[in-house]
């Protein structure tokens, strides 16, 4: 089973910036109900479309009092832990961000997704891209994330 996701949120000042579990020092943050960590929300649509169970907006509803400020690193384990006739084999993404600068936090993202979907780290693969100052990713305005992740169905006996 193969999955896609995709998610973005707008960059605002004096929002913490979280991306992969991982808190960026940046003069801004992303903007959202939860914690707006694209990158995990990415990962969650590619399982959940993998799965057939629908999207984030869904599962963890903006409306929802009770996900106002949530750890998405949570939400991905809710996730999880209701796929269990599947495993994920493997999770590719891309970040789209034209600052700041994210390859230096590679690892730590990767770690913190592959424990929460309990797979090897090298498993977890994350690419950062810039627009060339093209879009509103480039103009700063955004980040944006996209997440592809092969889950095998468990054999039954």
């Amino acid at each position: 089973m193969i999955g896609f996701g995709y998610d973005v949120h707008r960059l605002e000042d004096g929002i913490p910036l979280i991306i992969g579990g991982v808190l960026i020092g940046h003069k801004k943050g992303l903007l959202g109900h939860s914690d707006a960590d694209v990158l995990v929300h990415a990962i969650i649509d590619a399982i959940l479309g993998a799965t057939c169970k629908g999207d984030i907006g869904l599962k963890f509803p903006d409306i929802d009092k009770k996900y106002k400020g949530y750890n998405s690193l949570s939400m991905l384990s809710i996730v999880i832990s209701e796929i269990n006739n599947y495993t994920i084999v493997n999770v590719d993404s891309t970040v789209v961000a034209q600052e700041p600068k994210l390859q230096k936090y590679s690892l730590k993202m990767r770690e913190n997704i592959a424990n929460v979907c309990k797979i090897d780290v090298n498993k977890v693969n994350i690419k950062f891209k810039t627009e060339e100052k093209l879009g509103f990713t480039g103009s700063e305005s955004g980040i944006k994330a996209y997440a592809v992740c092969l889950l095998n169905e468990k054999t039954k006996f």
